[in-house]
């Protein structure tokens, strides 16, 4: 089953790197989010391999490991791959699916067109990536 349009935008905005965007920011977005369903134990993101997407789980669990160690474990509404796309920089975990998962893929060069073409979404998207990157106390 497919998301609905207003089900898919509200999935992006309860995405914290998508949560200060405006309805018609979030309808930018949705048209490049493209849904997929993959099945238990596919490798999405590889540690220390280019970024080419960002995911978000719309159902399913997945492990995210680092230097072979399993990190965390996410479940549907998580997200996962933003900063090393937007940073362009080599992937910092390997995240790979424990069960049957829906997901949102976008796609680097499409991110990087509404980037390009929508400098208020850009905007928002650094300061929610910098609030994620930055310590929480100094």
């Amino acid at each position: 089953m497919r998301l609905r349009k207003n089900a898919k935008l509200e999935l992006l905005a309860s995405i914290p790197l998508f949560s200060g965007c405006s309805r018609r920011e979030l309808e930018q977005i949705g048209a490049i989010a493209d849904e997929t369903n993959v099945p238990a134990g596919r490798t999405l993101i590889d540690q220390n391999q280019p970024a080419n997407e960002f995911f978000a789980l719309i159902e399913g669990t997945a492990d995210v490991r680092r230097n072979g160690r399993k990190a965390k474990e996410m479940s549907g509404g998580d997200f996962f791959g933003e900063i090393a796309l937007i940073a362009k920089t080599p992937r910092t975990a390997t995240v790979t699916t424990t069960s049957p998962a829906r997901l949102l893929v976008i796609r680097g060069r499409d991110f990087d067109r509404v980037l390009s073409d929508a400098p208020s979404i850009a905007v928002k998207i650094l300061r929610q990536l910098g609030g994620r990157l930055a310590p929480e106390s100094l």
